[in-house]
């Protein structure tokens, strides 16, 4: 700011690079995240594993209020987060290969607008709550899910603070070359 000296960006070398490699690695983590067991529950001898997969499948089969949080679930912590990486996935390329800025820049818009839908992080609280109160009355195991959905959650959160938006929009409007290098 010329009044107060307050930085108010800062241009960062490689942004488009370095955001590319991080959506990618987001992408290939979220299959294991959300698909590998991310605990093994043994209480009296029977040994169950959970996966996000599997916790929306059990809402959806309690019936009844339980389908609708089913689907809150599953679009907060599965769809919308897959939405919004192949959107930032898209965005990338578009500047990276200098085609399709005018679909780059609809759907980083519409990416800001789902910024706030997806909720990994509340789930891993409550994966994370849940594990203590089942040390009590059950053996938690941790597996190999969690350990992918926290990468994917740190992934995911690395590429926001990496992804400079006035970059971006101005690699996206044309006007900053040095975004994409």
């Amino acid at each position: 700011c010329p009044r107060c000296g307050f930085e108010l960006y800062s241009h960062n070398h490689h942004v488009v690079r370095r955001s590319l490699a991080l959506v990618i690695a987001a992408l290939l983590l979220y299959i294991p995240a959300n698909f590998l067991p991310i605990m093994q529950i043994n209480v009296l001898g029977q040994t169950s594993e959970d996966t996000v997969w599997s916790g929306v499948l059990s809402l959806y089969a309690a019936g009844g209020l339980l389908k609708s949080i089913a689907l809150v679930v599953f679009l907060c912590s599965m769809v919308i987060p897959l939405l919004k990486l192949m959107m930032q996935l898209a965005v990338l390329l578009s500047i990276r290969w200098d085609i399709g800025r005018s679909y780059g820049l609809l759907l980083y818009r519409i990416y800001h607008h789902l910024r706030e839908w997806g909720m990994l992080e509340v789930y891993l609280m409550g994966i994370l709550v849940s594990i203590v109160k089942l040390v009590d009355i059950a053996s938690p195991t941790l597996d190999v899910g969690l350990g992918c959905f926290i990468a994917l959650l740190l992934a995911q959160v690395w590429l926001e603070v990496t992804m400079s938006p006035h970059q971006i929009w101005e690699a996206l409007a044309g006007g900053d070359a040095h975004a994409s290098h």
